[in-house]
């Protein structure tokens, strides 16, 4: 159960994502079987812009809690959904025995207008939440932003809305993706001192190709330090020394924030099980 896992300070968890074609679900549930052999304390499983993706994401959830045995987390967001299509959801993963979801606000799907966007249901992941914790009997956990949400106004108010969703019924924080283990540390310090006493998940992405840091990284709205930018550029010709350098960088991230008495940590895998192994069993 989710709650054993805190018992001790180290804990380990991957992220996955449904395939965008259903031609190509049989590599995913390959990719799924490799990542059980690394025994994981739970895997969870992200969810299309707007729902887009929400049966496949019960789908892929279900497997992982009903055959693999492992603790299944699905991601919900509600920027694009009624009260009615999360009851919907929450239904079908009730159903297929997985209770605990990670509520997030979601980004803007591409078809959504503005005006859309403006008025939508449930304006932020507090509204997501709340109506879970009224509807639902699920267990709730959220995101944080060591670097702070990029629509954030301050670090301050960031972690006052962190602290609402633990008040809120919040069981702990998966943070976004961050490069330098100082920020994060600063940012627990700063979490604690506004009394967010659940656990505090540190969620690393291994930059295995130089691309990564112009997509996924700038849409994370995480900085990128000196030293990973020097390997970017170094290597953005080299895919393989890219690739290797990549997981050295993310295997001392996790050391260092083990050291520092960090110890739960969430991989950003990308349904790659080969270097997610190369890096478990680094660390």
């Amino acid at each position: 159960m989710f709650k054993d896992m805190f018992e001790n300070n180290s804990s380990l968890s991957f992220e996955v994502f449904p395939p965008k074609k259903d031609d190509e679900f049989a590599n995913c549930y390959k990719v799924l079987d490799s990542l059980s052999t690394l025994k994981p304390d739970f895997i969870s499983v992200t969810y299309g812009a707007g729902g887009s993706r929400s049966k496949k994401t019960v789908e892929i959830a279900s497997y992982i809690q009903n055959t693999l045995k492992i603790d299944a987390m699905a991601h919900m967001t509600c920027v694009g959904s009624t009260s009615e299509d999360i009851l919907a959801v929450t239904g079908d993963l009730t159903s297929v025995g997985v209770n605990h979801v990670l509520a997030l606000r979601g980004d803007k799907p591409r078809d959504m207008s503005d005006e859309q966007f403006e008025n939508r249901i449930f304006p932020h992941a507090t509204d997501l939440i709340q109506f879970l914790n009224q509807n639902t009997s699920l267990d709730i956990s959220a995101s944080c932003y060591p670097e702070k949400h990029p629509e954030a106004i301050s670090i301050d108010s960031d972690i006052a809305f962190m602290k609402m969703k633990q008040d809120m019924g919040a069981k702990m924080f998966i943070s976004q993706l961050f490069f330098n283990n100082a920020d994060f540390y600063r940012f627990v310090e700063r979490a604690e001192k506004a009394n967010i006493t659940v656990p505090i998940v540190a969620g690393i992405m291994p930059i295995t190709s130089a691309k990564q840091i112009g997509s996924t990284v700038t849409l994370a709205g995480s900085s990128v330090p000196k030293q990973l930018a020097d390997i970017c550029a170094k290597y953005s010709e080299s895919p393989e020394d890219m690739r290797s350098a990549g997981i050295e960088y993310a295997i001392n991230q996790i050391l260092d924030l083990r050291k520092c008495g960090m110890g739960h940590i969430h991989i950003y895998c990308m349904n790659k099980p080969k270097m997610t192994a190369e890096i478990c069993n680094s660390i």
